[in-house]
């Protein structure tokens, strides 16, 4: 398969970042049982990344926009096209030595993906998408499940802002309904995961666009259906996010719409 211009120059950045986050991952473990612990250094480790896939990015394509953790948006000469950077996904697993982080890329064109990577530099495996290409890992095309019953179904599920009462009814109710549940810590892998067929799906809430813009269109164009989780189109926005095979999805989204529907119960002697 030849990829387009514009992958390549993200795949040359993605693999320039990755060699390091790899080399310094191999060093964390030596750091666990200091008195500091590796937090300082995976902060290094994750800004180095940042600053390699900027230099790189900004080499072959010196008039577009950024947006970034570090420094949020970055307006280029050419104010339709701005990449869309998360240096290091699956920051806590990285941080306590946990073999599953990525780094993802998102070419944005007026406020749309338009090309996606997601890197996840210790397997060297390569998620790739293009609009109206398709998706890929490495040179093989991508396609999501076509399990159609949660009895059937692994999701993966997650909230950043806390395990808050809606989202606890949300696993209740996925659960109730027979799905098997993970937790795995790197937004934008589950969002591959789910383009590759070995998730059949995935939410997640409390997320920035930077790590879910480039998932977003690896999931499009595997042929799978992306939402907020409240149904809308609006999860780069909102940072909540519902994505599953084209069979899942529909049911999926009613399930998180019950979910949310429920009154609380309140413990014996206080109001709901």
């Amino acid at each position: 398969m030849r990829r387009p211009a514009e992958i390549n120059v993200m795949l040359r950045a993605a693999h320039a970042a990755g060699r390091g986050l790899a080399r310094d991952f191999g060093e964390v473990e030596n750091l666990q049982a200091s008195e500091t612990g590796p937090g300082e250094f995976v902060s290094i480790a994750d800004r180095q990344a940042g600053r390699r896939i900027v230099e790189e990015l900004s080499r072959a394509r010196p008039r577009y926009g950024f947006l970034l953790e570090e420094s949020g948006a970055v307006a280029g000469p050419d104010t339709s096209n701005r990449w869309v950077v998360d240096p290091l996904g699956g920051s806590s697993n990285f941080l306590h030595g946990i073999p599953h982080f990525c780094l993802s890329i998102a070419l944005e064109r007026d406020g749309e993906p338009m090309a996606a990577l997601v890197y996840n530099p210790l397997t060297d495996d390569t998620y790739w998408a293009a609009r109206g290409v398709g998706a890929y890992v490495n040179n093989r095309r991508l396609r999501v499940s076509a399990r159609a019953r949660l009895t059937h179904c692994i999701l993966a599920a997650g909230d950043e802002a806390g395990a808050d009462v809606s989202h606890l009814r949300r696993h209740a109710a996925a659960k109730s309904a027979g799905a098997s549940l993970r937790w795995f810590g790197a937004v934008a892998l589950d969002l591959a995961w789910v383009a590759d067929g070995r998730l059949d799906g995935c939410w997640h809430t409390g997320m920035r666009r930077w790590h879910i813009a480039a998932g977003v269109l690896l999931v499009r164009e595997a042929g799978g259906a992306v939402s907020d989780t409240d149904g809308s189109a609006n999860m780069l926005e909102s940072g909540n996010i519902l994505a599953a095979n084209d069979r899942l999805h529909g049911s999926l989204s009613q399930l998180m719409e019950a979910a949310d529907a429920l009154v609380p119960v309140a413990p014996t002697g206080q109001a709901a």
